[in-house]
């Protein structure tokens, strides 16, 4: 056979298309592929021409790029997915073949010309089919169809072969790195998104002009942990696999899931939600993964947490978006877990709070942002004040005076309640070695609470110690201030730490007591001198039956033991009145003073009393205060 087209324009047309072919990618391949496609056309002097990729697991031949592009293309496509198990008239010999392969000239059909979209009346077509091999192995077919007859050279043949040789090279290389794509943004445990997918698709949803509202959804089981410790972490793994096939199969096939490592999960919908929509939709979900699982045997089933935000494309972040949904979670599991929970303003102002005091927190420390204020605490009957106890408080340069629960529960959780604490001791005696100077508070004990982080720490006693030969006080008039729960943590420790507080006379009051933390036997073994009844409690008073008879077990079981007791939370005249009959005559609480500052304290202090009209019954005039 004689060269159609000449051998110099055959060799330059290699390396032409190779050139083309070098930078390709897997998102330019396709464009690139119509170009080549198109100058071999030109070429060949063809009508036609196509590449094709071989699905192995599909059994299939699937196109790829063709040119010229058929219009209309039609519905179904016969050309797109051809199965090997019902050979198309020109791939009936191509899933194993590794050399072209010519037909014709063969008759044009009806079918054949509905195929290509051709209107014109063809009565004859020759094909060339070249394999596109790797490894030995076809992986796909560079094609090219004429109308009526063409010849084809060897040469032509062999031009065809290297340039089918380019196109597999492509195909492998966009293959490997869609393969590397595919590991860079999927969690390899269960195959579903992870955070850098999660995010670069959440950066689409969020584009200005984009369909809104964007929900997402932040999900964490609960106490997965303890399944992996009792079936193992490879029931765990199972368990987690089963469960992201779940979602995959019951949420629409466009909403994102990604899964963020261990047992936390985030959802982001494909179609637009409001926050009332959201919620319903987080409560489907999170009744589908309560759904039992059976791994390693064992019928098993995790609860969930669900954290709900809502945000608007070209408004919200997806930084702030997720870290909406990460603060709702938050807001779920606090009630143990197994919650709902959508961000709102409310929350946004809460947080937005906690990430202020983490940032400068441990600069007020050191700065003299910290203060304490007072309150006092008295005898019932008679007014007069028997403690102060020192509670801190922190002028924060813009949002004035917080009160302790804006900053502690952040100082304990960022290792600052240390240092927080033994800033407040140090301070609340210096001002109270002050008064005694000046022939203030001579009867007076004064409280400090104490928290868990320095309850436990092993200098904590000789601290302590230090401070009081510092300003010249005795153990016996400072009485130290522990929760419930405090005790519950580090019983062993606890014991340790008390009893060295007690070889100085220190005196140790349990706060918030009847929260549920104590027990008897916690009673028994702790050198303890009261216990101060939550303020829940004793603002109920007059009010509630039940609280009344908890507050007078606690009475009965603080007299039972030798202690003293104390009420907090003293609002109202009825509960001061109520405690005061059930012989507990020590209290605190708005009714009789407000936390001050320790220039009015001074004035309280200088009278020594403060004047209440409670209008006590007789009784409980002259009894001896505990």
């Amino acid at each position: 056979m004689g060269d159609k087209v000449p051998r110099r324009t055959l060799d330059s047309l290699v390396t032409q298309v190779a050139s083309e072919l070098m930078g390709v990618d897997a998102t330019t391949m396709v464009a690139a592929t119509e170009d080549v496609l198109a100058r071999l056309i030109d070429h060949f002097d063809v009508d036609y021409a196509y590449v094709r990729h071989t699905d192995r697991e599909l059994r299939a031949t699937i196109l790829m790029a063709e040119w010229p592009r058929r219009a209309p293309i039609p519905n179904p496509d016969p050309m797109h997915t051809v199965s090997f198990d019902r050979p198309h008239f020109l791939f009936g010999e191509i899933e194993h073949a590794t050399e072209p392969i010519l037909t014709g000239p063969m008759p044009m059909c009806a079918a054949m010309r509905e195929a290509f979209g051709w209107d014109r009346e063809i009565s004859h077509l020759t094909s060339a089919a070249v394999p596109l091999v790797s490894r030995g192995e076809p992986t796909g077919l560079l094609g090219f169809v004429k109308a009526g007859e063409r010849d084809w050279s060897t040469r032509e043949i062999n031009v065809l072969k290297a340039i089918a040789a380019l196109f597999a090279q492509l195909q492998a290389r966009v293959v490997a790195e869609e393969q590397l794509r595919y590991i860079a943004l999927h969690d390899d445990l269960t195959g579903l998104a992870n955070r850098r997918a999660l995010l670069e698709h959440m950066e689409d949803r969020l584009r200005p002009g984009s369909p809104g509202p964007v929900a997402t959804f932040f999900l964490d089981l609960d106490r997965l942990k303890a399944l992996n410790d009792f079936l193992g972490h490879t029931a765990g793994d199972n368990f987690i696999r089963t469960l992201s096939g779940r979602l995959r199969e019951h949420l629409d096939p466009h909403d994102m899931i990604a899964r963020l490592g261990g047992d936390e999960f985030v959802i982001v919908p494909a179609k637009p939600m409001d926050a009332v929509a959201a919620e319903l939709e987080a409560v489907r979900i999170q009744q589908l993964i309560g759904r039992r699982v059976v791994v390693g045997g064992e019928s098993v089933s995790r609860r969930a947490s669900v954290g709900v935000a809502v945000g608007m494309p070209g408004e919200t972040t997806v930084a702030d978006l997720l870290r909406g949904a990460d603060h709702a979670l938050l807001s779920a599991k606090s009630g143990g877990g197994n919650g709902v929970a959508v961000f709102t303003d409310a929350m946004r102002a809460q947080f937005e709070l906690q990430d202020d005091v983490e940032l400068n927190l441990r600069g007020a420390v050191a700065d003299g942002s910290m203060l304490l204020h007072y309150q006092p605490e008295v005898d019932l009957r008679t007014g007069r004040i028997v403690a102060l106890e020192a509670l801190v408080r922190w002028m924060h340069p813009t949002r004035g005076l917080l009160p302790p629960a804006a900053f502690v529960t952040v100082a304990e959780a960022t290792n600052l309640a240390g240092e927080l604490g033994r800033w407040v001791i140090r301070s609340a005696c210096a001002q109270f070695a002050e008064w005694r100077r000046r022939g203030l508070a001579g009867n007076v004990v004064m409280r400090i609470n104490v928290s868990p982080v320095q309850l436990v720490s092993l200098d904590f006693v000789e601290r302590i110690e230090d401070i009081l030969r510092l300003f010249g006080i005795d153990g016996s008039s400072v009485c130290l201030e522990i929760t419930e729960h405090v005790v519950v943590q580090d019983l062993a420790r606890t014991q340790v730490t008390l009893r060295g507080l007690k070889r100085m006379g220190v005196q140790i009051a349990i706060d918030d007591f009847g929260t549920g933390y104590s027990s008897l036997s916690h009673l028994k073994a702790l050198p303890v001198d009261a216990v101060k009844i939550d303020r829940g409690f004793v603002q109920r008073l007059g009010a509630s039956t039940d609280d009344l008879a908890i507050v007078k077990s606690i009475i009965g079981l603080a007299g039972s033991f030798g202690l003293g007791v104390v009420g907090e939370g003293v609002e109202t005249p009825v509960a001061a009145r109520t405690l005061v009959g059930l012989g507990c005559y020590r209290a605190q609480g708005f009714l009789i003073a407000r936390p001050m500052p320790a220039d009015e304290v001074e004035a309280h202090l200088s009278v020594g009393r403060i004047p209440l009209e409670l209008d006590l019954p007789r009784v409980g005039r002259g009894q001896t205060a505990r």
